[in-house]
């Protein structure tokens, strides 16, 4: 009686040998350091960026060590987390700001044979160990200058149709349609369709002689509103980008008129995030330009791909555009016949139907695939007192994915060719699905927080944890004597099964995590305190010892289930309508009943098999 299989012992030895295994990453303290990647994931970086790097970090007098070069990035490990902003600082002046992403990060210390097999540390909230940091701020006015434009071509159009001939109509200052008209008679006529036409546009009339205008401006009502969109669309999009990266618990928010913070706890690869996010990467269709197209109605563009830039430079497309990335629905990576990597695109309904009436008119022409990055880089400005300013400036890079020609008619599902590499064609697929932004983003504001900033957090938390333990552990001994030291052996197998098991699944620990693991702690020796009653109770009705054990462990199987199971439904249900801290708790909470109710009855009995199974017992030391 009372005795496992080999099998099961071997299970629980291969459980627990794993649990250590994949907990072990935890040890290690990573490394601060600042890491040098491409402004795009095609984009190599070698021996040279980082030559370069460290000259500048020596001339500035910061230490470094270990300079490593990945396959897309450069990694320096610094002595001090007080370093990273200056050296930061000092390599972006000597890189330059257009072609490099330079972020901050924290460099693992996982031995390489832990790496190899998967093994990898716990990501930390931001209140423990940090994460990162962006404040990022909306550039509105670029959407309202954008409808804006979009109204010089409607009001154009509806002029002409009312004969209302106009001399020139254009946009002034970004935010004010200006249209001139010879005579009184026309103004009048397109002051009245304009106003009946457009009545979010307030209308004005100016001028004299035979120079007579008519300025519209949008309402400050309508601006407010077009701001809001754009800042509502970014912080969608935002948070469609993240969930992209597979970042646990991001916090991304509104912060004033024109401003999102973006929090990412325990991000490792704070460049590619960064890249990612701040990206404002979109796409335009083109046909390409006749021979004979005037130049004012075509415009020159280069290829992206390095190899088709130096063989053929670049080519012409037509101004106007078929359809934007704003129509694309869905974009997923796949591979030609050859092998290549593609983008696989779905447009909605009316995208689809732009692109069959563009192309089955254009069939045996080429047709461009432009893809757009808007770039936002720090300026210097000096005014008349000498006073310096920084300023984003923005910078719009256009360049031709493919140009293919058209076969047949397109609809609302075709695919982009001409990418570089599946990395290439994953970001182009990431940007694409995760929507296009209203408007461009530059960030204001960029920090890592370090594990000193949640020094305290980490030591009260640990310290609730160590009492905790430690109370639980003299209780189980004083009061079950051998049983109770069977019960502290499984409970600390179980702290280490947690902390492998939120490792594996790259969960983040957070402060309230901590409380879900001290609960844990609880509930797991509430399980034994349940079997080990019921054996005492058995023993005191004059069960033999060795029945009392089996009988101890079967009866109090359902009640220990039942008891999991209760606390495990309110679990998931706390983190599917929580948020952030609440989901950080669930999401420990779960983990811990799941290996508390392994540890406390498999592991549990298996080390009082090997005390007592099989074994004539008078007394149960309990």
């Amino acid at each position: 009686m009372n005795r496992y299989p080999i099998w099961k012992y071997l299970l629980i030895l291969i459980v627990v040998a794993l649990g250590f295994l994949y907990a072990a990453p935890n040890l290690y303290k990573p490394d601060p350091a600042v890491q040098i990647s491409g402004q795009s994931s095609a984009m190599e970086i070698g021996e040279s960026v980082l030559e370069e790097a460290q000259e500048a970090l020596d001339e500035a007098g910061i230490e470094y060590f270990g300079g490593e070069v990945g396959e897309k990035a450069v990694l320096l490990r610094l002595d001090s987390v007080e370093d990273q902003l200056p050296a930061k600082r000092v390599i972006q002046e000597s890189l330059g700001h257009s072609d490099y992403v330079v972020a901050l990060n924290l460099a693992s210390t996982t031995p390489e044979w832990l790496a190899d097999l998967g093994a990898s540390p716990m990501k930390l909230g931001l209140d423990l160990a940090g994460g990162v940091h962006f404040l990022m701020e909306v550039d509105t006015a670029t959407i309202v200058r954008t409808n804006m434009e979009g109204y010089v071509q409607d009001v154009k159009a509806k002029l002409r149709a009312a004969d209302a001939r106009y001399r020139s109509v254009q946009l002034e200052d970004d935010r004010e349609i200006v249209a001139r008209f010879r005579t009184g008679e026309l103004r009048n006529k397109a002051v009245s369709t304009m106003r009946k036409e457009f009545p979010e546009l307030q209308i004005t009339e100016a001028g004299r002689g035979d120079n007579l205008e008519v300025r519209a401006t949008l309402s400050e009502q309508e601006v407010k509103q077009l701001e809001d969109y754009a800042v509502t669309q970014n912080l969608t999009t935002l948070r469609n980008r993240v969930n992209e990266l597979g970042v646990a618990e991001p916090i991304v928010q509104r912060q004033g008129r024109n401003r999102i913070v973006v929090e990412l706890p325990g991000v490792q690869d704070t460049a590619e995030a960064k890249r990612i996010i701040g990206k404002t990467a979109n796409l335009e269709y083109r046909m390409e330009a006749r021979p004979d197209t005037l130049v004012t109605n075509k415009e020159y563009f280069e290829y992206r791909n390095e190899q088709q830039r130096q063989a053929y430079g670049g080519a012409w497309l037509e101004r106007k555009v078929i359809i934007k990335g704003d129509r694309v629905t869905n974009a997923r990576v796949g591979y030609d016949e050859s092998g290549l990597p593609q983008v696989n695109i779905t447009l909605d309904a009316r995208g689809g139907e732009l692109m069959h009436r563009a192309t089955w008119k254009n069939v045996g022409r080429r047709m461009g695939t432009l893809f757009i990055e808007s770039r936002f880089e720090p300026e210097t400005v000096v005014d008349d007192q000498g006073n310096e300013t920084v300023v984003q400036k923005r910078t719009d890079v256009k360049k031709i994915i493919s140009l293919a020609t058209v076969q047949s008619a397109l609809g609302r599902q075709f695919r982009i060719t001409g990418l570089d590499s599946a990395a290439e064609a994953q970001e182009l697929a990431l940007l694409l699905r995760a929507g296009a932004l209203a408007a461009p983003m530059y960030f204001v504001e960029e920090r890592v927080i370090g594990p000193s900033l949640g020094a305290d957090n980490i030591q009260v938390g640990v310290k609730s944890v160590q009492i905790g333990l430690l109370a639980v552990l003299v209780f189980m001994l004083l009061f079950y004597r051998v049983f109770g030291l069977a019960a502290n052996i499984a409970l600390a197998v179980n702290l280490v099964l947690l902390v492998a098991v939120m490792s594996i699944l790259g969960a983040t620990l957070t402060l309230p995590g901590i409380a879900g693991i001290v609960l844990t702690v609880g509930m797991a020796v509430d399980a034994n305190v349940l079997i080990f009653s019921r054996i005492r109770e058995e023993l005191r009705n004059g069960m033999p010892p060795q029945t009392a054990i089996s009988a101890g462990f079967d009866n109090a199987y359902s009640t220990i289930v039942d008891a999991n199971i209760t606390t495990l439904i309110v679990a998931v249900i706390l983190y599917a309508i929580g948020s952030g801290p609440v989901q950080g708790f669930a999401v420990t909470l779960s983990i811990g009943i799941l290996t508390s109710m392994f540890s406390a009855i498999m592991g549990t009995r298996a080390l009082i098999n090997l005390f007592y199974g099989g074994r004539r017992v008078q007394k149960l030391w309990i």
